[in-house]
Formats: C-alpha cells, structure tokens, sequence
C-alpha cells in the first residue's frame, strides 16, 4: 500500500507535532522512522491510523486491496483501509482482561478465522514469543511489559496486513525477542510486499532492517535516506551525534 501525506499539520497548544507538506511512502517500502523524543514520531502514525485529527491536510492510502481492486481513500472519509491495515502503538490497544489466546482467538473470530487458519498463523510466531505468551494463563494485564509488546505485535501481525504500523516495536524486549522481531519483519516484507513503518530510537536496529529512513525532527521529515547496507549509520550518529 502507498501512503500519501499532504500539508499535514497537528498542534497541542502551541507545539507543533506534525507539520509535513508533502510525503510518499512507497508500496512496499520497510521504513523506519527515527527522532528523538517529542519528535513527532507517535503522533505521525496516530494521524495515520485516524486515531486523532488533523489540524489540516490528508492522509490518503492507496493500492490494490485483498480482492485485486485498486483503492485510493482518505482515512478520515471510509474505514475501508482498516480491513489490510495491522499496528501496534501501545498496550491501549490490547484488551487485557483477557489472556493472550484468547486475545488471538478474538481477533481471529471477528476476522473470519477458523481454529485451523489461526493455529497455523500463530506457528509462525513461536520462536518469538519463545514459550512465554502463547498457553499462558495470566491476563494480559498481568505480563510483564515485554510479553505484552509481544502479544500486540504478533496480534498486528496476525491477519497478514499489507500495511503494517509498530511504534517502537523494540521496546522492553530482550536481545533475543529483538534478533527474532528483525528476522519476522524482514521476511515478512520480502514475502508479501507489504507496507512496514517501523519508529525506534533504537539506530542500529532501525539501520539494520530498514532500507529506507526518515529523520523526524519538530514534526517534520528533515532528510528521507536510502540506507543499503547500512550506510545510514554514520549519517544518523553525526546527526545525534552519537560518539
């Protein structure tokens, strides 16, 4: 799915959080977006998703949907988007009364999933959660911070979106989960051509799996980087100056 951006603009108060005259993101593109706190980064993909209003300007999706027709919306104007669209922002969006099957068995319901297509979705997603999501008995609302990350991303994950969205995906996972996230992500942009925006203060992360890169700063895109094999690394670290 293409992203286009168009004169976005978002305050509170007197902060300017977005302020984005024109932006493309590519269909297919695996893009990571880095900046450091305040940066605007949350607030971009919460405009994205139509979590919250613009001031002005658009967010239009386009491409060609599950169904092999060629689309091109507003987010603001029609839900359509949402049926290819997968993200996880933050554990506001689990409902953590339940636990992490049944989460997954919900998701799958409302989807249109029967056991069998759900079972082997989720096999896929056993070397990360690594035997401590999956046949758990606690409520999502009692892991730890990490397995909750897992839970959201696996559950964006899930129905095989072709736009996915995951604010730093990283976060509260140890070395391993993080090496296995990477590994998921890559290969699942490579298979399916989807859409992936990534956002991470994490720069090796970020450098290792994203081909593309935007620099956000102030709420706006300050320089769009071609990153093959690594290359961005020391135009970033000059940036942040990172010694």
């Amino acid at each position: 799915m293409n992203i286009h951006i168009e004169k976005l603009r978002k305050t509170f108060g007197e902060k300017v959080a977005v302020d984005i005259p024109a932006y493309t993101i590519h269909s297919g593109d695996l893009l990571g977006l880095v900046g450091n706190n305040g940066a605007g980064k949350s607030t971009l993909f919460r405009l994205i998703l139509d979590l919250i209003k613009a001031d002005s300007g658009t967010v239009r999706v386009s491409g060609t949907d599950a169904e092999g027709q060629s689309v091109d919306v507003n987010v603001t104007q029609t839900e359509q988007w949402k049926d290819w669209t997968g993200a996880y922002i933050d554990d506001s969006f689990l409902i953590d009364y339940l636990t992490p099957d049944e989460y997954f068995r919900f998701i799958a319901r409302i989807s249109g999933l029967n056991d069998e297509q759900l079972e082997e979705e989720m096999s896929k997603y056993t070397q990360f959660m690594a035997g401590e999501v999956s046949g758990q008995t606690k409520l999502i609302r009692n892991l730890s911070a990490g397995n909750k990350q897992k839970v959201g991303i696996v559950a964006a994950m899930l129905l095989r979106p072709k736009l996915l969205i995951l604010d730093e995906p990283f976060n509260f996972l140890d070395p391993t989960s993080q090496s296995a996230i990477k590994h998921l992500l890559t290969q699942y942009n490579r298979e399916t051509g989807a859409t992936i925006l990534v956002s991470s203060h994490n720069l090796n992360h970020t450098v290792d799996i994203c081909p593309r890169i935007a620099l956000l700063e102030n709420g706006q895109i300050i320089r769009d980087i071609t990153n093959h094999n690594g290359e961005a690394q020391m135009e970033l670290e000059n940036y942040f100056e990172v010694k």
